[in-house]
Parts: structure tokens; C-alpha cells; sequence
């Protein structure tokens, strides 16, 4: 089979190959609709540029650095496995290629591999994830006026680009459907203080408590890892409450603590739903096939890699940017676990 050509890719996108050249080498200016077109006839034809040429002509590594921690217990991450394949497709679509480092739990070590492959510009920036509050990776790339995008805030008080869910508001609708079901004492079980994503789930859990007038038990949450042993353990600690306190609902900060939540409850003699209403956050790929399937909050994982990717690309090709914080809304999943 002969290699795809430039020609080629120009024949399919109705162009001249000049016109594929620039595009692809980010130095024309065209239609999005042609722009589409071009970079579809790129992926029909699997055309792959001669990148080593490329780069010598522009001094250019076409690498974005990606530096991820494994769980605390090893178990897999499907929600960062879905953000990163989705960024890759939307990076490659431009030329770019993802370089994935393994980053240690000390933070001085995380801020030295940036530093380290930024000065020797291994990488063209980077994207993060797992952010924390005043997280000193982004406090370090804001100093340094290093490009990067972020999925997920770290302080409101700084100017950098990030794409995040909102899940104030996806907590918030969790609270409100366990309302419509009846539920007065709703538990939570969360992430230890100091994660950013987990704070705003927090906050969307007060709110909506507190937007129906009810005073909230500080028994009822309970904090622990992202594994479902904090779910079985928290589950546990909040059955064993007194009766008058005793939730009768359990909304869990993630899918994987609602699995040790529905595991408790079902040992512990209750029906999820009709005994004992327990949600999730993620909607897992799984979650519908949980043991009863599981209500939960599902979140544009897809379109979070696309606006982060193109905040990135933005940075890098010296472009405007009109919004540097896209905040996007989850949806409510509603499944058999909560219902009465």
C-alpha cells in the first residue's frame, strides 16, 4: 500500500495541498468548516506528517507533558483513563502528541518535573488533572508564565485556564431528587479535605440541605479515601448512628464508595431504594449494572478534553483567548438505588 500523501489529504478535503500544509502546520487561516474537513479526511486517510522534519522546521517538540499518580489503592481511574484518551485524540487531531510522566506524592518533586522538562522544552506545556486547593503545580506554571490547562480549579483567585464540572450543582440535584423521594436525614460520604473537586461537591451538599430548611448533622459525614472500603466502613458508622439521626439516605462522593455502600446496606438487611436511597457521582461505564443499578451524576468527560485541549493549543500558538474558566454542568442518572 503506497503512503498517504499531503495530495491526498488535499484531494479528499476538496483543497489545495498548500492549504493542508498550513493547517496542519498551524499557519493558515481557514473556515472552522474547512478546517473540520480537512482534519476528517486526515483521520479517514490515517495520514501521519513527517514529524521529525516538522519539528526541525519549527523548533518545535509537538509533545504536551501529562504527569499522573497512581490511586492510593492501586484500583483503576476510568474517569482521568476517559479525560486523557479524549485529549489525546483531540492533541493528535492537531499535531500534538501526549507525554505521560508518573508523578510522585511529594509535591517538590511534581513542580521539578515541570520545571525540568519545560527548560529543556521537552514539552510544549501541559495539562493537569487531581487538582488541590492552592495546588503548587499551577501556583508554579502561573509564576513561571508556562503554558498549561487544568481540569479542575485550585483558587479562585487566580488566572490560569481551566475546564471543570460543576459539581456544586450536581450535588445540589442529588439533594433535591433524595427530597422529592422523601428523604429528611441524607449522609455523605466524602473525600478528605483539601481536594478542590471534592469541596465543591461538599458545598453543593450543604446548599441543598440548607435550601430546604434542614439543619445539617455533622455525624452525617463521613470522610475517607477514593475506594470502596471508605464506602463499606462509612456506611457502617452512619447505620450505627441513633435512630433519630440515622440517615436514610447515603449520597456518596464517587461510584466506587457507593459500591461499599450498596455492599453494607444489603448486608446489613436493607434494600437499596425502598430502605435506604444511596447515590453515586461519575456514572461509571458500570454503575447501571451495580447491584440494584446505581443513581448517580454523569459528567462530559468528552467535552472537557476538547475545551481543555483547545485552551492549551490556544496558549501555545500566541492565540486570544476570550474565557480562560469554562465551567460545564453535569446531569442527574436516576436509577434504582434511590427510589422508594
Amino acid at each position: 500500500m503506497s503512503k498517504i500523501t499531503l495530495k491526498d489529504v488535499a484531494m479528499a478535503a476538496g483543497v489545495s495541498y498548500q492549504t493542508v500544509s498550513k493547517v496542519l502546520n498551524k499557519q493558515a487561516t481557514v473556515s472552522p468548516e474547512t478546517e473540520e474537513r480537512i482534519w476528517e479526511a486526515v483521520r479517514q486517510l490515517h495520514y501521519r506528517p513527517n514529524v521529525s522534519a516538522r519539528n526541525l522546521r519549527t523548533q518545535s517538540s509537538n509533545l504536551i507533558g501529562y504527569a499522573w499518580q497512581r490511586a492510593a489503592d492501586e484500583s483503576p481511574r476510568p474517569i482521568l483513563d476517559q479525560f486523557l484518551y479524549n485529549a489525546v485524540l483531540r492533541f493528535e487531531q492537531a499535531g500534538y502528541h501526549v507525554l505521560t510522566l508518573l508523578m510522585g506524592s511529594d509535591e517538590e518533586m511534581d513542580v521539578t518535573i515541570y520545571r525540568e522538562l519545560y527548560g529543556r522544552r521537552q514539552v510544549e506545556g501541559f495539562i493537569l488533572a487531581d487538582t488541590n486547593h492552592d495546588d503548587p503545580r499551577i501556583a508554579y506554571l502561573i509564576e513561571q508564565n508556562i503554558p498549561f490547562a487544568s481540569f479542575g480549579r485550585a483558587n479562585d483567585a487566580w488566572d490560569f485556564c481551566w475546564v471543570d464540572v460543576d459539581g456544586r450543582h450536581g450535588m445540589h440535584i442529588v439533594v433535591e431528587h433524595l427530597l422529592a423521594q422523601g428523604h429528611r436525614r441524607i449522609g455523605l460520604i466524602t473525600w478528605p479535605e483539601g481536594s478542590e473537586a471534592g469541596a465543591h461537591r461538599e458545598a453543593g451538599y450543604q446548599d441543598g440541605l440548607a435550601a430546604a430548611g434542614i439543619e445539617l448533622n455533622p455525624r452525617w459525614i463521613v470522610r475517607g479515601e477514593n475506594t470502596v472500603q471508605t464506602g463499606a466502613e462509612g456506611t457502617t458508622r452512619l447505620l450505627d448512628l441513633p435512630a433519630a439521626e440515622r440517615p436514610t439516605a447515603v449520597m456518596c462522593i464517587s461510584d466506587f464508595i457507593a459500591i461499599g455502600a450498596l455492599n453494607v446496606a444489603r448486608a446489613a438487611g436493607l434494600q437499596p431504594g425502598p430502605d435506604i436511597a444511596i447515590t453515586g457521582y461519575d456514572d461509571l461505564p458500570m454503575s447501571q449494572f451495580f447491584h440494584p443499578p446505581l443513581t448517580t451524576v454523569h459528567q462530559p468527560i468528552a467535552e472537557v478534553s476538547r475545551q481543555l485541549a483547545e485552551l492549551l493549543l490556544k496558549q501555545i500558538n500566541h492565540e486570544p483567548i476570550a474565557q480562560k474558566g469554562i465551567l460545564l454542568n453535569p446531569r442527574l442518572v436516576v436509577r434504582e438505588s434511590s427510589r422508594g
